[in-house]
């Protein structure tokens, strides 16, 4: 059953939802052992990492289970609740909020963790988000996200992962309104560069209370914003 190829990016948010739509449409009934790793990565066009990342979402909205040894399996054809709705209900204030407990934290795991992967990784979608300071707000967004994507990657926590993954097409949204609200990049079209290059150094040098403290200084910083409204 060929899937088909997805959009460049965002990458992990489109694979999730390809493969939740065949579960919730019944193609892949509850019982059902999900093709691997690799024959979904050929048939959705991506990584294998992005399907991880993607059955990782599944496995949290209570859709898919991995067993030791055995492979992936449909255990729900429904999600436990419509968290992803809840999410594009909420007050971005809220969201912010939420967001800040799980990324601080995951930075400062991150900086004890990465690997030399992650490094790499990390230092590589820098160089992107610099590159996309010139192009448009919704470029700009995205890089910006898959930053701070790849820090929580680098925590190597499913469950933080999971949860971040469910936040991104909120927060990509969210947050292009919230750029083009105060044309935060007309005087400054890398904007948060100073933030994000302390944030990934600190991951980078190992220094977990440096990286929680980048973190948090960054979205405090969008909160106030957001609270002036």
């Amino acid at each position: 059953m060929s899937l088909g190829a997805l959009r460049p990016s965002p990458l992990v948010e489109q694979a999730t939802d390809h493969l939740r739509e065949q579960i919730t449409d019944g193609e892949w009934g509850v019982g059902t052992k999900l093709p691997g790793e690799s024959t979904l990565a050929k048939s959705l066009g991506v990584g294998r990492s992005t399907v991880r990342e993607a059955l990782r979402a599944l496995a949290g909205a209570g859709l898919v289970q991995a067993r030791q040894g055995a492979g992936v399996f449909v255990i729900a054809t429904e999600p436990r609740e419509n968290w992803s709705a809840q999410l594009r209900q909420a007050a971005i204030t809220d969201v912010y909020e939420v967001r800040m407990l799980i990324e601080v934290e995951a930075a400062q795991l991150a900086a004890r963790r990465r690997t030399d992967h992650d490094v790499v990784a990390l230092l590589d979608v820098l160089a992107k988000r610099r590159e996309a300071a010139q192009q448009g707000n919704a470029e700009f967004v995205v890089a910006d996200i898959a930053l701070h994507r790849a820090v929580v990657a680098a925590a190597h926590n499913p469950v933080l992962t999971g949860l971040f993954t469910e936040f991104i097409p909120v927060l990509q949204q969210r947050l292009l309104d919230l750029v083009e609200l105060f044309n935060l990049r007309f005087d400054d079209p890398n904007h948060g560069e100073e933030g994000h290059a302390a944030l990934v150094e600190a991951v980078v040098q190992g220094d977990p209370e440096a990286a929680g403290q980048a973190l948090r200084d960054e979205l405090e910083r969008t909160l106030e914003l957001l609270r002036s409204l």
